[in-house]
């Protein structure tokens, strides 16, 4: 989809036109199937590398079009937020030093966009959630401007007829309710290519599904998400819940999400796979560089099954199966879609090693996996590992399997095995599952991720935390000490971050709040057992109407104590911005002689800064 001239499909003439197409490309696929056209061998590899683009002080940038201009090379591509970027690598024959190689050649790739993001006033990070992101990030002024994301955006949003309600319960809780599909930029990966045999592919589809969940818990790195503790992989329901057109399904019964794991295994062919997607999802775009499939078949061309692809470019499965043309052949793939993004380039290739030599070395008593495990099994053991990451307990065999087990004494020797009957180099193959090994007995990233923040909380706010980890990340997300050995750090030594100190790093946002019409004297006793001095006051739409202070209430004696809140607070208030600098926050203080600035997003209070908070 990214590669085409998209338009939203629209008018009952386009979609006849469209469908037409759709319909040839699969009539198209079913020959080639026959004939035996789609290249089995050799097999390779290959990798998309996403990663944001961040200021000097690791907030999310919106110039990445000014950065991928800097950087000048056809690997590199857009996404759907101005502060995201894609590599593509070229494909790798998947024998000898290929992981190694990708290694190499990714890590040039992200040195070139240091480098230009550098000359922009920009850093790169790898990462699956950038720590740093806040809601104001996630609208439409953020998204990139190429008419191809915008029409997406319209699309969903005028399939679905309503705002993106989105609610993830980890220890934290988010719910939010959104207007377009900007959410889906907050999600980084690490989208993993392996060329399949036709005969085989849905026999190892089903083996893909299989080993999600465990290859998940292992790789988990996204467990924060604007501040709050969630999953130990939050993209994967924040992916789901983004990108949502259910009420268009044809089958009612089983309305899955656009992203999704699936509803059963999958039988038959590849075909089969893509008409149960063109079943269950309905089209949402076109293009005009459609081609006439059967009519370059006839004419011993190959085609390129632009139509089919489009679709199939909006249908995200976690693993999702791809056709391509390489060298003047046909082939087909799975994407691994779930693997996220860092936290070093090194785990990332890690990852990749683990996935590729499981899906290669499927042992014999595996095969048919469809006959002798439950789907449902596999698909809960998927979502288990995205909300709990290793302290899953995997539905294996039938018995209940914990993800440090079922990885390392029946995952690494099978996944060693299958590298090694396709030759891989065994430095390769120690090297890059001696991570996945270290892990177990160590921390993955979303491990290391919560345990630092945590501990950063207790001498930091959130937001300074959110920024000393990102840096930390940032300067050795190239380096070759991967997650597991990286332990506590001190965040005031050598992160090199340029802080312009504005009033949302020191703001109080654990605050507690009283309405208007509450007893004076209730207020008054919690103001007394907790300790405050401030205390915000809130109408019945949660809008700020004043502020009482523990001088307010010395004035008043014990006499009054009978009145409600609104009789007696402050409501000529002075308030700030939270993107206010802290020296404009000292003057507005010192020339109102007041101690406290509530912090304010239209009438909505985020938070206070007193004086104490300096």
């Amino acid at each position: 989809m990214g590669h085409l001239d998209v338009k939203q499909l629209k008018s009952p003439k386009d979609k006849a036109l469209y469908i037409h197409h759709l319909v040839k490309d699969l009539e198209a696929l079913d020959i080639m199937l026959k004939k035996e056209m789609i290249e089995e061998e050799p097999i390779r590899i290959g990798a998309e590398q996403e990663f944001c683009v961040v200021t000097k002080d690791y907030f999310p940038n919106n110039n990445s079009i000014e950065v991928l201009k800097e950087i000048n090379d056809e690997h590199f591509t857009t996404e759907i937020g101005k502060y995201n970027l894609e590599i593509n690598s070229d494909p790798l024959i998947l024998k000898g030093k290929c992981f190694s190689q990708l290694h190499l050649d990714l890590k040039s790739l992200l040195k070139k966009a240091e480098e230009a993001a550098h000359k922009k006033d920009s850093k790169i990070i790898l990462t699956g959630i950038l720590p740093t992101l806040r809601l104001k990030h996630i609208g439409e002024e953020y998204m990139t401007n190429m008419p191809r994301y915008h029409v997406l955006n319209n699309s969903l949003k005028d399939s679905r007829r309503e705002n993106f309600n989105i609610h993830i319960k980890g220890v934290d809780e988010l719910n939010l309710i959104h207007d377009c599909v900007m959410l889906e930029a907050c999600n980084t990966s690490f989208q993993t290519h392996l060329q399949i045999a036709p005969q085989e592919f849905v026999d190892k589809y089903n083996w893909a599904q299989a080993i999600a969940g465990p290859v998940l818990a292992s790789c988990v790195n996204s467990p924060i998400l604007f501040g709050r503790e969630l999953w130990s992989e939050t993209r994967i329901a924040l992916f789901t819940q983004s990108i949502d057109t259910r009420a268009n399904s044809f089958i009612h019964n089983e309305k899955q999400s656009r992203v999704s794991f699936g509803a059963d295994w999958e039988r038959g062919s590849v075909s089969d796979i893509f008409r149960d997607h063109i079943a269950r999802f309905r089209s949402l775009l076109t293009s005009d560089e459609h081609d006439n499939s059967l009519d370059l078949l006839e004419a011993d061309k190959i085609p390129k099954l632009r139509a089919l692809q489009l679709h199939n470019g909006t249908v995200y499965k976690w693993n999702r199966v791809c056709y391509g043309v390489g060298g003047g052949k046909p082939h087909l793939r799975i994407e691994c879609r779930y693997i996220p993004s860092g936290p070093t380039l090194k785990d990332e290739i890690a990852n990749m090693v683990f996935w590729v030599g499981l899906m290669k070395g499927q042992p014999e008593k595996y095969k048919d996996i469809h006959l002798n495990m439950d789907f449902k099994d596999a698909k809960n053991n998927f979502f288990k590992a995205a909300r709990n990451g290793m302290e899953t307990q995997f539905k294996w065999n039938k018995k209940l399997v914990s993800a440090q087990d079922l990885i390392l004494h029946e995952f690494l020797p099978i996944a060693r095995k299958g590298l090694e009957q396709m030759n891989v180099d065994k430095d390769d193959i120690n090297t890059y599952l001696l991570v996945i090994e270290n892990r177990l007995k160590s921390n993955n990233g979303a491990e290391w991720m919560i345990s630092s923040f945590r501990e950063l909380q207790k001498s930091k706010t959130n937001f300074e935390a959110l920024q000393n980890m990102t840096a930390y990340m940032h300067k050795n997300q190239l380096k070759d000490k991967t997650v597991d050995t990286w332990g506590k750090f001190n965040p005031d030594q050598n992160l090199k971050i340029d802080i312009s100190r504005i009033v949302k790093h020191n703001m109080n946002t654990k605050i507690l709040l009283v309405d208007q019409n509450d007893s004076l004297e209730l207020v008054s006793n919690i103001m007394r057992w907790k300790k405050i001095h401030h205390m915000p006051v809130i109408n019945k739409k949660k809008e700020l109407t004043g502020l009482l202070s523990w001088t307010d209430l010395i004035k008043l004696g014990n006499k009054e104590l009978h009145l409600r809140v609104k009789d007696v607070m402050t409501k000529a208030l002075i308030t700030i911005s939270q993107e206010a600098s802290l020296e404009d926050a000292k003057n507005l203080m010192k020339t109102y002689d007041i101690n406290c600035l509530p912090v304010v997003r239209n009438k909505e209070l985020l938070g206070i800064l007193t004086s104490s908070d300096f």
